[in-house]
Order: structure tokens, then C-alpha cells, then sequence
């Protein structure tokens, strides 16, 4: 079941599960989720590699170049090209509890999941988007690829909403909170090897 946005700004209150909202969203959410903002964009610059538990390799994401930072730059224009990858954080950084909260009480309790769609002016303009999961216990930004597929330039301007975030309910228990390596919203680990959790 997923929860209305009125609902995740109270929620918002007690459990802090956004901070830094804009004015707009906090005060006037349009529809049944919350827009967030992209604060950073990164281009991979090396490779990667995620090898199985059993090869005794440790993984590695690849490096990554800043090219634009809200906190930096201001409100500047990124161009994505056809063809082009990039990864985009949110201005946002998101909580997502690891206990079961109330969040109806006619209903039990359950853990509260954040799941991020593209505004859909991406899909307009020819850019894919790549995403994943945000399980209970993650804390940071979120960090997401999108994909030029188009034949034109797509420019957007650091600070604009590009992502809807709605929650989800999951009922029943967990064996273990999120405790991987991106916590804290980090993007990459610097070609770093490292093990597994």
C-alpha cells in the first residue's frame, strides 16, 4: 500500500524521513507523492566490478567526476548528450527508518520504504531512468543514472525537481537493516576494493 503525500508530511514531523524539502512540497505537494531535487551530477570516468561472494574478488564501483554541485554552482545548466550516462543525487537526504512505524491506526505497523519515479519531463525528452530499492536503515541522499536515448540534447538546471518519492508499506519482519558501503549517499568508491557486506 503505498501513502498519500499528506500523510508522509506528518509522518515527516515525528520520523524525519526527508530533510531539506523544498517550500513547494511541504507546504503544497502536488499529487500522491513528494518531488525531490537534483543536487549533484557525476560522470563515470573508470570501470567496475562486482564479482559473487565465492570468487574471493573484492568489488569495486568506478570513479566518478563532478561536474555540477547545487552547493557550488548555483542553479547551472547540465547538458546531457544523446548516448550519455550520468548519475544525479537528490538535494534531499532521505531516512528510512529501520523500525515499524504507525502509520494508520487502523492498521498494523509496518517498515516504511521510499520507491522514486522520474518526473515524467525525462521521459519527454528522451532520458531514461535508472533506479533501485531504498531499504529500512538506508540514511543519505539517493543517487540514480539517467540515460539520454534521445537524438537531442536534454538541459536541466541543478535544483530542479527531477524525481517523485512515494512510500510503501512492508509488512513482517526483517532478518537485518540496510549496512552496505553507500550509506551516507556515498556515490562511488574511488576504484577502491572492498568486501562485500
Amino acid at each position: 500500500m503505498k501513502i498519500s503525500a499528506l500523510i508522509i508530511l506528518d509522518l515527516n514531523k515525528e520520523h524525519n524521513l526527508i530533510e531539506g524539502l523544498s517550500e513547494r512540497e511541504l507546504n503544497n505537494p502536488e499529487g500522491s507523492g513528494i518531488d525531490l531535487r537534483v543536487g549533484q551530477v557525476h560522470k563515470i570516468v573508470g570501470d567496475s566490478f562486482l564479482g559473487a561472494d565465492n570468487t574471493g574478488g573484492k568489488r569495486y564501483s568506478p570513479e566518478t567526476e563532478l561536474i555540477g554541485d547545487l552547493s557550488k554552482d548555483g542553479n547551472k545548466q547540465i547538458t546531457i548528450k544523446p548516448g550519455e550516462y550520468l548519475l544525479v543525487t537528490t538535494v534531499e537526504v532521505i531516512n528510512a527508518p529501520v523500525e515499524k512505524i504507525k502509520y494508520d491506526s487502523s492498521l498494523p505497523e509496518g517498515y516504511l520504504i521510499p520507491k522514486v519515479w522520474p518526473r515524467s519531463s525525462l521521459q519527454r525528452g528522451g532520458v531514461s531512468f535508472h533506479a533501485t530499492k531504498t531499504d529500512p536503515g538506508y540514511k543519505g541522499v539517493l543517487t540514480f543514472g539517467i540515460k539520454n536515448l534521445g537524438e537531442s540534447d536534454f538541459v536541466f538546471e541543478l535544483g530542479a525537481r527531477m524525481f517523485n518519492i512515494e512510500y510503501e508499506v512492508v509488512v513482517g519482519d526483517i532478518a537485518r537493516a540496510y549496512s552496505g558501503q553507500h550509506q551516507s549517499g556515498r556515490v562511488t568508491s574511488g576504484g577502491e576494493k572492498e568486501v562485500q557486506t
